[in-house]
């Protein structure tokens, strides 16, 4: 493919990578003009050099910009690097490829078919018809599902459990009789349009219809790259990725109304052009894009179709969402798991999945804390893993403590759920000698203390919010702490980090990650059984003026804990520490994060000559006593 620019093929990779920030970072601002209807990378007219492209509804100047209620696009941007980078724009709007299903001769594809498979119609009840896209496997049971569009087997008429029907009501309203299995989860927003069904009462085939492959691999497909898609309504089509890292702004009507959904752009092959001219047609909606390598299809998932230009646009292309992303919100995987059998009966009954800790929740990577030998060698593993999923957050559990040894959760603040406590509760998953549970706290002053704060958690869809809640109170994420540690003298700052950092930082989308737990000592008071900690430790992650930010602290109980039967006691004492510091006294690794530590940067951790250090000096701890002690 010819370009217009001259960079290497790293110098072009860097840029790609620098512009996927940037429109990750601005897509929804740009989506705010009613004109624009998405934002993306391509090759500026086609084949010039790499460029920040921009579709609109209606491309203007002058008076009609005003009439239109638009502002003009500028002609580059400059990257934070200070790069400058062209701009394009296409007039050009989208619609789901959904809507427009109309009553068409029956062929196959069409038909009740019993084994399903990819590439034949499916849909909600409520729904006409759309495809489906790959039969995959939830990650927490290992039953079988459909894999397709939200705006196919969910829709603004349908909720989670619902049944799904196949073929979709257009092309067989006997909905009574085609059901397929039940929605278990979806997901419409920038990550994609996507849904998931468990199969029900069907039998099934893998292999994609008219294609004869069956996907087991996925890839991020990159500017010229060749996909084809087997689709309900137009069939077997070929195209070219043409645009990468696009964010388009979809209309799905009422209540949903326009969405922002990430995606890439695929336009017709020029060497196996479709007979009608279509690449996409309504009721291809879930098909699955496969990389093709000699003009043949590949078993390799390349993006879930979801939309394809308006009516009105003579530019025949066509939008899917990236694979990694519908599987993150989804957690399916393509092959049976080997641990099916291990995992059976882990998803909760409100068929909300436990996704764990989420790494890419702030936009940026912040990766689960690394364990060092000896700490892995006392981890307990579950189904293979080091972590243990819940709704968003994960925990690494001690075998020799039966407690966390770290817990790492996501908080979205603009998402916060009100809900009642939950009784607290072994997980059933674990074996219940593996948990330190109810009887270590009968009785005496020590609190069931939750590492990762129930507040924290309880957020999203209610019945993401319920089963958070619910999973916040497994003992997992349980310690022993005494009644004081909560009740604290200094003004509950211990408890209230996460809030303080909210209220004191702008803290970009009212997002953070945050890892916790305790810090493990030889001189760990014995008690019923259990070692009870005399620290715990808290590192919190957020983004401030687009830069990744963290703060590590300490709160210790040294001397808390000498009677527990005991009335009066000594206080704790707060302390925030370089990140540094952090690792080496709790035997973790926090990969990437030692750059964005507040503390430790020359600018934000001026710390006064009579700071005092923890144990007794050390400019690389600070006592915090206010929230003016905080460095942030």
């Amino acid at each position: 493919m010819a370009r217009g620019s001259k960079k290497s093929p790293r110098g072009e990779a860097k840029l790609i990578a620098a512009l996927r920030e940037h429109v990750r970072a601005k897509a929804n601002e740009y989506l705010k003009d009613s004109n624009i209807t998405s934002v993306g990378i391509g090759l500026k007219n086609g084949d010039g050099p790499i460029s920040l492209q921009f579709t609109v509804g209606r491309k203007a100047s002058g008076l009609e910009l005003e009439a239109l209620d638009t502002e003009a696009l500028p002609e580059s941007i400059t990257l934070p690097d200070g790069t400058m980078v062209p701009t394009d724009v296409i007039e050009r709007s989208y619609r789901k490829s959904f809507e427009l299903v109309q009553p068409e001769t029956v062929n196959e594809r069409r038909q009740r078919r019993d084994p399903i498979q990819p590439g034949i119609s499916i849909s909600h009840p409520s729904g006409t018809a759309g495809t489906i896209g790959l039969i995959v496997y939830d990650r927490a049971t290992g039953a079988p599902c459909v894999l397709s569009n939200w705006h196919v087997l969910h829709g603004n008429r349908g909720a989670v459990g619902d049944a799904i029907v196949q073929p979709g009501p257009a092309d067989n309203n006997n909905s009574a009789g085609n059901g397929a299995g039940n929605l278990l989860r979806s997901h419409l927003g920038n990550a994609g349009d996507c849904a998931l069904a468990r199969i029900e009462g069907r039998r099934f085939e893998r292999a994609v219809f008219e294609l004869a492959v069956t996907p087991r691999r996925m890839a991020r497909v990159a500017l010229g790259d060749s996909v084809v898609k087997s689709g309900r309504t137009t069939g077997v089509t070929y195209g070219i990725v043409r645009r990468v890292d696009v964010v388009a702004k979809i209309d799905y009507g009422q209540p949903t109304g326009e969405q922002p959904i990430g995606a890439f752009e695929i336009g017709i092959d020029p060497r196996r052009r479709p007979g009608d001219g279509e690449v996409s047609k309504g009721g291809d909606s879930g098909s699955a894009w496969l990389v093709t390598r000699n003009g043949r299809a590949t078993d390799i998932f390349a993006g879930l179709h979801f939309a394809g230009e308006a009516s009105t646009s003579s530019d025949e292309h066509a939008l899917a969402c990236y694979p990694s992303s519908v599987q993150k919100k989804l957690d399916f995987v393509l092959e049976p798991p080997r641990n099916a059998a291990v995992l059976a009966g882990a998803g909760p009954e409100s068929g909300v999945v436990r996704a764990g800790y989420d790494a890419g929740f702030l936009r940026m990577p912040v990766p689960l804390p690394r364990l060092t030998a000896p700490v892995e060698r006392d981890t307990f593993r579950f189904a293979g893993g080091l972590f243990i999923p819940y709704t968003h957050f994960s925990v690494a559990l001690s075998k020799g403590r039966r407690i966390a040894r770290v817990v790492a959760w996501n908080i979205d603040g603009a998402r916060i759920v009100r809900t009642a406590r939950d009784d607290f509760q072994l997980d059933p998953r674990i074996p219940a000698n593996r948990q330190l549970g109810e009887d270590v706290y009968a009785g005496n002053k020590l609190d069931r203390g939750h590492i990762a704060r129930r507040a924290d958690l309880v957020w999203g869809p209610l019945d993401e919010a319920r089963q958070a809640n619910t999973d916040s109170s497994y003992f997992p994420n349980i310690a022993p702490q005494h009644e004081r540690y909560n009740q604290s003298s200094r003004k509950g700052l211990w408890g209230e980090l996460e809030n303080l950092i909210f209220e004191q930082v702008d803290v970009q989308d009212v997002r953070m990650s945050v890892f916790g737990g305790p810090i493990f000592g030889e001189d760990d008071i014995s008690y019923r059984g259990a070692r009870i900690p005399r620290e715990y430790w808290k590192l919190i992650a957020y983004v401030e003026d687009g830069a990744l930010r963290a703060a590590g602290f300490v709160l210790s109980q040294a001397n808390l804990l000498s009677d527990l039967e005991a009335i009066d006691l000594d206080p704790f004492r707060l302390y925030q520490v370089r990140l540094a510091d952090l690792e080496a006294r709790t035997g973790l690794a926090f990969d990437g994060l030692g750059v964005a530590d507040t503390f430790a940067a020359p600018e934000r951790a001026v710390v006064p000559p009579e700071a005092e250090g923890l144990g007794g000096g050390g400019a690389g701890v600070r006592e915090v006593t206010s929230i003016r002690d905080l460095r942030l």
